[in-house]
């Protein structure tokens, strides 16, 4: 097929990676416009537009679909496909119905569940016991479409998001290729029940709150894995907790209730396990309060 690539993370990669290995054609790829990124806020690519480039694939990245322009330099490129990775733009009904068999999306959850913006953080917030894939025929709704293909995975006790996204991604990969073999397998509703949306993360969800339960904050640390991260603070410095279980134990929130660092919270405790100062490089938690001394009554904020 000639086909049309939109993404723009990583999450895309394994998909691109794919279609070009099953032989179809990437007319253009499309992604979202480069970022200024680091302390000279130098303009960079998104991962979808450096991996098309490697491969000498032609990439646009307009801010907006919604202009003429963009509508007919979109349909100028004759595709009988395009396929959609977690690319970032609201595709208007002049995009959805350019290229001969429309717009295919590769959501990472099993719709109508977590329609949205970050569907693998919140199953894992939400003690989702299982998750998946979804190729989905798109429409003008979000994430609404009929569903081409599913396949689900097990959420593993301990898999962070990071580890989630990369299993998905290479799923979405597979699977994008096997509907796209021979004529389009038939498309299934989705079902009004069970519908939930995956609202965009935000900075402020890192901030622990020791008042909750231990369980809870478990799956925090492990949800927002790697960004935006779960942090506290202690003697006025940022500490970011990069791996914890839920432990047994109770005391008033906050409180260090056995080493190297059991923190007591809502209900239960949290055994952190690795940990990050700014500016410095991750540790296991017990080379932490070895510099940093945390005995039995130290409280975190």
């Amino acid at each position: 097929m000639r086909v049309v690539f939109m993404g723009t993370p990583g999450f895309a990669i394994p998909a691109m990676a794919a279609l070009i290995d099953a032989g179809h054609e990437i007319v253009c790829a499309y992604s979202q416009p480069p970022r200024p990124a680091g302390r000279g806020h130098e303009e960079k690519r998104s991962p979808v537009q450096a991996f098309a480039q490697s491969k000498g694939l032609p990439v646009r990245y307009p801010v907006s679909l919604r202009d003429a322009g963009a509508q007919a330099d979109f349909a100028g490129l004759d595709a009988d496909v395009a396929v959609v990775a977690a690319y970032g733009l609201i595709l208007p009904k002049e995009i959805l119905e350019a290229p001969r068999v429309g717009c295919i999306n590769i959501h990472a959850s099993l719709l109508p569940r977590w329609r949205g913006a970050a569907p693998i953080q919140r199953a894992i917030l939400a003690g989702d016991m299982e998750t998946g894939i979804t190729i989905m025929q798109m429409d003008e709704g979000l994430d609404t479409g009929p569903m081409l293909a599913v396949e689900s995975v097990p959420i593993n006790n301990g898999m962070t998001a990071s580890a989630l996204h990369d299993t998905l991604a290479d799923i979405g990969g597979r699977l994008i290729v096997d509907v796209l073999y021979g004529d389009l397998p038939p498309a299934v509703p989705q079902p009004d029940e069970g519908v939930t949306y995956a609202s965009k993360l935000d900075r402020v969800e890192g901030r622990i709150d020791w008042t909750e339960d231990a369980a809870d904050l478990g799956r925090r640390v492990r949800a927002l894995n790697p960004w935006p991260g779960v942090w506290c603070e202690r003697n006025g410095q940022r500490l970011r907790i990069l791996s914890a279980t839920p432990s047994e134990g109770n005391d008033v929130p906050g409180t260090v209730i056995a080493g190297p660092l059991t923190v007591a919270c809502g209900d239960g405790a949290l055994k952190v396990e690795r940990v990050q100062r700014a500016g410095k490089s991750a540790m296991p938690a017990e080379d932490y309060v070895r510099g940093n001394p945390a005995p039995v009554g130290t409280v975190l904020s």
